[in-house]
């Protein structure tokens, strides 16, 4: 069954100090292209989730979003430079009694001064919190899949009813086309009796060599057998599982040829109908088939 290029997947999981958080976006894209933002810290497993996701999805670009929220994510330490610190307090101590002072040394300054005191951050990520992470985005792949399947299951339907459309109106080209040597033989022989007017006889053996040629020309017949094997091999690839949405566009630029084939051939109001009637469908069936895995 085909799978839609679309869909949306979100998953949650937490334990009692924080949350993580992964939404996926799919639209339809020629190839395979996933994005992912997320926090810093889990940079380093963005290869890791990319191969988990490819499991999933084989063609679509998919946007990723990670949230991280809760307590005790990102660790703070206090960093003291005391070699610096001693410096300060050893030219305090001779500046003092250089000139006489008695000021105590000024040590809550010295804990907001940068050289001296840092606020060092550690945002280690803990094998908990990265299972985490991969649980949850696995979850949320696995929605975004399902709702993918749903919309190939609505497009599955949708191009099934265009296609058997468009099969019986194949049909109907092949009772309209023995109409065309029959109305050209006719419209030929009265231009040739309004020239003569009556005063010669019309020659009868030239007239069907000329609709012989014109009806080898006009001839349809060729071009609605591929359209028939086209129909034929389209509703067997909708039946497939896999990435066969390639398949199906070059299917339907086939069809769209033999089409516009069939219109420049025959000469008839009724085939040309049936062929904008066709065309038209094929048009829909194209903008649907950009959207199939």
């Amino acid at each position: 069954m085909i799978i839609s290029m679309t869909g949306y997947g979100r998953s949650l999981k937490e334990n009692g100090d924080f949350h993580v958080t992964v939404e996926m976006r799919a639209v339809n894209h020629r190839f395979c292209e996933i994005n992912i933002r997320m926090p810093r810290q889990f940079f380093f497993l963005e290869d890791k989730l990319k191969k988990l996701i490819s499991r999933y999805v084989q063609r679509g670009k998919v946007d990723v979003f990670v949230n991280l929220q809760g307590e005790g994510i990102v660790k703070r330490n206090l960093s003291v430079d005391w070699n610096l610190f001693d410096q300060y307090l050893k030219t305090f101590e001779k500046m003092a009694e250089k000139y006489v002072s008695s000021q105590t040394f000024p040590v809550d300054q010295l804990l907001l001064h940068e050289d001296v005191v840092v606020v060092q951050e550690s945002d280690e990520v803990t094998e908990h919190l990265e299972k985490m992470l991969m649980e949850a985005t696995e979850e949320a792949v696995q929605h975004l899949k399902e709702m993918r399947k749903k919309e190939g299951q609505s497009l599955y339907n949708d191009l099934k009813n265009r296609l058997e459309k468009i099969g019986l109106w194949a049909v109907e080209l092949k009772e309209f086309a023995p109409n065309v040597q029959r109305s050209y033989r006719e419209r030929l022989t009265k231009r040739v009796e309004d020239f003569v007017v009556g005063k010669m006889e019309v020659d009868e053996g030239r007239i069907l060599t000329e609709v012989a040629v014109y009806a080898d020309k006009s001839d349809i017949q060729e071009e609605l057998t591929r359209i028939e094997s086209h129909l034929k091999q389209f509703f067997e690839i909708l039946d497939q599982t896999g990435v066969v949405g390639r398949k199906l566009d070059f299917l339907v630029q086939e069809l769209n040829r033999e089409a516009n084939t069939i219109g420049s051939k025959a000469n008839d109001i009724a085939i040309s109908q049936r062929v904008v009637d066709i065309k038209a469908e094929l048009e829909k069936i194209k903008e649907q088939v950009q959207n199939i895995e």
